[in-house]
C-alpha cells in the first residue's frame, strides 16, 4: 500500500473593514495575490467593542476569506500592511468539513502563491 497525504487544510478568516472601499480594495488584492480563493463581503455588520477604555459601536464590513493553511500568515501579513486599522481584525479557523470539490478549489486557486 502506498502512502496517501491528507489535504491541506482549508480556513476561514474573518477581517472587518471601516467600509465599503477598504473592503472591496482588500478583497480584491487578496484573491489578485493568490492569498485568498475567494472574500464575501458583508455589509452592515454592527461591532460593538472596547477601544483605548472606551465602549464603542460602529457599523463596519465583514470580509469571510477562504484560504489555505500555508497561506494564513502570509495573509495575515498583508491584511496588516493595507488595512486602516491599528488592530485589523484578522482571525482564521478551520474549516474541518465542507464540500470536497469546493475546498479543492480553494486550494487551486491559492496552490500559485509560493
Amino acid at each position: 500500500m502506498g502512502t496517501h497525504s491528507a489535504p491541506e487544510p482549508v480556513y476561514l478568516t474573518f477581517c472587518t473593514c471601516p467600509d465599503a472601499q477598504t473592503a472591496q480594495s482588500l478583497a480584491q488584492t487578496l484573491v489578485a495575490e493568490r492569498l485568498a480563493a475567494c472574500v464575501n463581503i458583508m455589509p452592515g455588520v454592527v461591532s460593538l467593542y472596547r477601544w483605548q477604555d472606551k465602549i464603542e459601536t460602529d457599523t463596519e464590513v465583514l470580509l469571510m476569506i477562504k484560504t489555505t493553511e500555508r497561506q494564513v500568515a502570509a495573509l495575515a501579513a498583508r491584511i496588516e500592511t493595507l488595512h486602516p486599522y491599528d488592530v485589523p481584525e484578522v482571525i482564521s479557523h478551520p474549516i474541518t468539513t465542507g464540500n470536497k470539490n469546493y475546498l479543492d478549489w480553494v486550494r487551486q486557486c491559492t496552490a500559485n502563491n509560493q
